[in-house]
């Protein structure tokens, strides 16, 4: 199983103590085993929001080939610092090309 990501972490942390907070204070419980199933209902819910949050999208090694051929700023750089000059110095890379043939007539 994968590890929760710090986003997975934070919603279903935030998620638990803001429910447990709203359902004591809305519930005006003040008995042991109503603390108990308020808090194992948040401790759920914040599971539950902690499994829903969408993983991020990791780039395949095809779509990154297909970005950087469109003109893509190279990685590392800023295609939109001010001035047009990247953390490159302002250099853009020569796009790679096959080699060109040559073709002798006999």
């Amino acid at each position: 199983m994968p590890r929760p990501t710090a986003a997975q972490l934070a919603y279903g942390s935030a998620t638990v103590v803001v429910s447990t907070i709203a359902m004591l204070l809305l519930s005006q419980t003040s008995t042991g085993i109503g603390v108990a199933v308020i808090s194992a209902a948040a401790l759920a819910l914040g599971l539950l929001v902690a499994l829903t949050v969408p993983l991020p999208r990791r780039r395949g090694r095809h779509a990154a080939v297909r970005g950087s051929r469109a003109g893509a700023a190279a990685p590392g750089t800023s295609a939109a610092a001010p001035g047009g000059a990247g953390a490159g110095g302002g250099r853009v890379p020569e796009p790679r090309t096959a080699p060109a043939e040559h073709s002798v007539h006999r």
